[in-house]
Formats: C-alpha cells, sequence, structure tokens
C-alpha cells in the first residue's frame, strides 16, 4: 500500500536508518555533483535518473523507497513519480542532500566506500564463529554502508586468499586496514574510516561492543550483558554463522534503538499509578 506522503523529511528517514524497517535509498543526483561529492546517505545507491525505467526492476518491490537527489527538486521528483506509476511505495527526501545536511545528519564517506566497495552489491570477508565485533561489523555494513551486502565467513587462515580470489572485502583480522587498532575494534575502525565516528549512537554502541569484545565491561554498563547474550547465542547458533548474524542483528537493533529513543526510560516496582 502506498503511502498518503509523496516525500519524507530528514527526520523521519534518520529514525528509520540502522533498523530493519530503514527503506532502500536511492541516489538520482546528477553525476557530475555525485563524484565530487564527500557523503552518501546510509546504504544508497547512486542510480542514473534518467535510466528508471531500466533499474527499476533491481529494487525490492516489498520495500519502501526513498529518492535523493541534491535538493528534493526535478531529479527526485522524475523519479519518484516514475518508480509510483511501476507500483513502488517510493517517496522522495524532503530537501535532498542539502536538507539531510543542514539536519545535521550523517553521511558515509564516499570515496572511503568506494575505495573498498567500488561495485555493490558487495562481498566481505571474515573468520568463522562470529560473536561480538564480527556481527557487529556485518550489522554497521548491512545497515549503514550497503545494504545488500554479502557477508562470507571461512576459516581464519583463508580469509586473505577468499579476499585475493574472489574481490572480498576481509575484516577483523590481523594486518589488514578494517581491523583492532590498539584497544580500538574493528567496529571501533569501521566507524572511523566511514566517517561515522561521530554519530553519538554510533560511538556509544561503539563503546558497548568494545567492552564487550576485549574484556572490559568497565566501559559501558551494557557490555557485560552484550557479552553475555552474543555468548550465548554463539552456542545456539553452533555452525550456523548466518544464523548467528540473524539473531545478532536483532540484538544491535535493538541497542541502538535504545540509545537513540528509550535511554531514559526507567522501570521500578512497584509500578506508580499516574
Amino acid at each position: 500500500m502506498h503511502s498518503a506522503n509523496y516525500s519524507v523529511s530528514p527526520k523521519d528517514l534518520w529514525s528509520l536508518i540502522g533498523s530493519a524497517a530503514a527503506p532502500q535509498i536511492v541516489d538520482v543526483r546528477r553525476r557530475d555533483v555525485y563524484d565530487v561529492a564527500p557523503g552518501l546517505l546510509p546504504t544508497a545507491v547512486w542510480r542514473n535518473a534518467a535510466d528508471v525505467d531500466n533499474w527499476a526492476g533491481t529494487l525490492d518491490p516489498t520495500r519502501p523507497i526513498v529518492v535523493s537527489c541534491k535538493a528534493g527538486h526535478e531529479m527526485s521528483q522524475m523519479t519518484t513519480a516514475s518508480l509510483r506509476a511501476q507500483g513502488f511505495d517510493a517517496r522522495m527526501l524532503a530537501g535532498g542532500y542539502i536538507g539531510w545536511s543542514e539536519a545535521g545528519f550523517p553521511l558515509v564517506a564516499k570515496v572511503t566506500l568506494d575505495r573498498f566497495a567500488p561495485t555493490r552489491p558487495s562481498t566481505w570477508v571474515t573468520r568463522r564463529r562470529p560473536k561480538i565485533d564480527r556481527v557487529a561489523c556485518p550489522w554497521l555494513i548491512r545497515r549503514f554502508l550497503d545494504a545488500q551486502a554479502r557477508i562470507l565467513f571461512v576459516d581464519p587462515p583463508q580469509v586473505p586468499n577468499v579476499a585475493r580470489e574472489f574481490g572480498a572485502i576481509p575484516f577483523d583480522i590481523e594486518g589488514i586496514e578494517l581491523s583492532h587498532e590498539g584497544e580500538r575494534c574493528s567496529f571501533d575502525t569501521m566507524l572511523r574510516l566511514f566517517g561515522l565516528e561521530a554519530e553519538p549512537g554510533l560511538a556509544r554502541l561503539a563503546l558497548i561492543v568494545r567492552g564487550a569484545d576485549t574484556a572490559r565491561p568497565d566501559l559501558a554498563p551494557e557490555a557485560a550483558g552484550l557479552h553475555a547474550v552474543s555468548l550465548g547465542l554463539s552456542v545456539l547458533a553452533g555452525d550456523d554463522d548466518h544464523g548467528m548474524l540473524r539473531h545478532g542483528f536483532m540484538v544491535y537493533d535493538a541497542l541502538y534503538a535504545w540509545i537513540r529513543f528509550a535511554g531514559d526510560e526507567r522501570h521500578n516496582w512497584p509500578a506508580k499509578v499516574s
């Protein structure tokens, strides 16, 4: 069912980013504008507005779509209208990239993303049996960088070989760029490289991940809980690495939503009658 609204505000779109409810985001800025711009909306994929009839079939018809151009004018208007005419639940981002930036919401560093993942959907590879950091990193990849990314889990010695032979992006192993830096986790490294470390919610989530993954529960009160839940999920998942991701993503979705929207809520017993 189509939304009654033709546009979505930056605030309303941001409230969905970092969750399973996030829409597909299509960037239709003119190519010359896109090429020189420093940032991308989280998970945005660039498409040529003039070729909408050719690429519309690559979109998931079951998920909403948000279209953004530079300022929310003719490029996103035309693309949104074309997608809606084909039956998609499409809306345009009010104010486009300019409106998003003026609202203070984060952009992904395009140069870095293009360096690691020049074509999308991208493929990423790491060690088998993920527990904490190797669940947090795929969550960040799918929720902020590339919603359609493939995540591969292989035996540790084979990570570099798979990355080299199949053009995958290795992460969370020694001797590569996307890995631990001192006491900081691979999740921290990704936030820094992709320009997301200043987002307050992700910065707080990074502390929780770091505390859980490096035996530093003093870093955040929630770290011990994440450690316990993650190890329990790992026991239940066994060798099902992608099952671990499915359940682990729910944990990270919930933690990020709590940080952003429910961190001040308190519960007591007996309940107070208002």
